[in-house]
């Protein structure tokens, strides 16, 4: 289960990743988007984009963990399309739908935010960013870094699901009350995440940097490449606004199910600005357009990298 995953896109050149990688990546991205709404996907629908020269073999076991992966977390699926085209290097799916069916009034949006709220970062940040590099340079990683931190990094890769996160916090039937709002971390990292929340909420917010999780594996990969680890793509980690007092017993619920979160700031009046402070220095945060990522990536191919 090993094939090669090769595009342009940084994203998906990634040598060192295998079918089983792609299959998880196809799966959870999509049920991470789906985690914010507090719901857990039912149906999926996959389109999957091949390329030609992909064996029946291959294809049989990439199909088998995406099979493997939607079973695990209750996802029917019930139809999709397949094509094998010329060009094409990537097994990461080409598109999908997921869909699930909740009470109105239990659904979780970004925008239900309100003044107040407690935020929570789960995980760690730069989970999805640091794997990948660790996993498509390895020699250059266990060089610099050693070998522990290269296999820390790596295996934080099948941690770059934030669903579980999302279900324990809100509860199998959404009975937390107390979590308002959700949102999952992408582009633009735990930062671009809180600024998103805090914007769709029409809130302010002040956050404490030094509150920010932050492992010693994704610190030192981010080091290494040059990366803010607060501002790069962090898949895995979810925020999540609950109300006023409320925070320590969420974090509770996620630490008895093994996940680790933390306290970083509340949403403020939409007056307040978005402001940050570190020990005793304080600014305003500022939403970045491109995640440094994916020059990241480039530069490390264009430096031969390995």
């Amino acid at each position: 289960g090993r094939g090669l995953v090769q595009t342009s896109d940084p994203l998906s050149y990634i040598p060192s990743l295998g079918l089983e990688e792609s299959a998880w990546l196809s799966v959870h991205l999509m049920a991470n988007d789906m985690a914010t709404s507090g719901l857990a996907p039912q149906f999926g629908q996959f389109v999957l984009n091949l390329p030609a020269h992909l064996s029946e073999s291959d294809f049989k076991t990439y199909w088998s963990f995406v099979h493997k992966f939607s079973l695990e977390i209750g996802l029917a699926i019930t139809g999709g399309h397949t094509g094998f085209f010329e060009g094409v290097n990537s097994t990461i799916a080409g598109g999908g739908t997921l869909t699930s069916i909740g009470d109105l009034d239990k659904i979780r949006l970004s925008n239900m935010g309100s003044p107040n709220d407690e935020l929570i970062v789960t995980k760690s940040a730069a989970l999805s960013s640091t794997s990948i590099l660790a996993m498509s340079f390895p020699e250059t990683v266990v060089q610099k870094l050693g070998t522990e931190i290269q296999r820390e990094a790596s295996s934080a890769f099948f941690q770059t699901s934030s669903l579980k996160d999302a279900q324990i916090a809100v509860g199998q039937q959404g009975e937390h009350a107390e979590v308002k709002a959700l949102h999952d971390v992408t582009e633009g990292g735990v930062i671009g995440a809180l600024i998103e929340l805090a914007t769709a909420s029409s809130c302010g917010l002040q956050i404490n940097l030094e509150s920010l999780p932050l492992e010693e594996a994704q610190e030192a990969i981010c080091r290494l490449f040059s990366l803010n680890p607060f501002r790069c793509v962090g898949a895995g980690s979810m925020i999540i606004a609950c109300a006023a007092g409320t925070s320590d017993s969420v974090i509770q619920r996620l630490k008895n199910a093994g996940i680790s979160a933390s306290m970083v700031g509340v949403l403020k009046e939409q007056t307040h600005g978005l402001q940050w402070t570190n020990g005793d220095e304080s600014g305003e945060l500022e939403y970045q357009d491109r995640d440094p990522y994916w020059e990241a990536f480039g530069h490390a191919l264009k430096n031969g990298w390995r």
